[in-house]
């Protein structure tokens, strides 16, 4: 089975929204950095009903947090799916990641998700704020940074929203004959 690294920097990080939400069962979760990327929360839902999601834009002065997931070529082809990759809703790239602790301490070549869809005036939920929060604070971020996550402004989700969830939920769950 062939691995690859995946580095998560928005709710995928946390560990209950990939191996719950949408069924990837990763091998190994390891903190790290992105240098020369900037995490924006301003990427809009592929159905207008509410707040905005984060994404990764090239910032050759800036560094973006997460986790790196060791995960099999049909979990990321999952994840592309449920992204929305197939549909223009984000592009998936090679990134250099810098690992925050060993033992892989060296850098690493992984992908991640970026997208040129931005709504500068959406703002996050609170719900989903919670979910970054969680995850970096899960998987050991440093507390400058899960600081700068709390700092963001947020609000409250839509009615609509709230509403689609379970569906989505759903939608993004693998069903039976996942392969490896």
């Amino acid at each position: 089975m062939s691995l690859s690294w995946y580095f998560a920097y928005g709710s995928n990080m946390q560990s209950a929204t990939l191996r719950g939400r949408r069924g990837v069962e990763y091998r190994r979760a390891v903190a790290a950095r992105l240098d020369g990327w900037r995490l924006v929360l301003d990427k809009p839902p592929l159905i207008p009903i509410g707040g905005s999601f984060a994404n990764v834009i090239p910032d050759p002065s800036a560094a973006v947090h997460g986790v790196l997931f060791e995960v099999s070529e049909d979990d990321l082809a999952h994840l592309d799916l449920t992204e929305g990759v197939l549909v223009g809703n984000y592009e998936r790239v090679p990134v250099t990641v810098l690992p925050l602790s060993p033992p892989e301490a060296e850098v690493v070549v992984a992908y991640t998700l970026t997208s040129q869809r931005r709504e500068p005036q959406l703002m996050p939920t609170h719900r989903y704020m919670q979910l970054l929060i969680e995850g970096a604070e899960e998987h050991g971020l440093p507390a400058e940074y899960i600081a700068f996550l709390r700092s963001i402004p947020s609000r409250e989700e839509t009615r609509e929203a709230a509403e689609l969830r379970p569906m989505m939920d759903q939608l993004m769950r693998r069903s039976g004959g996942k392969k490896d």
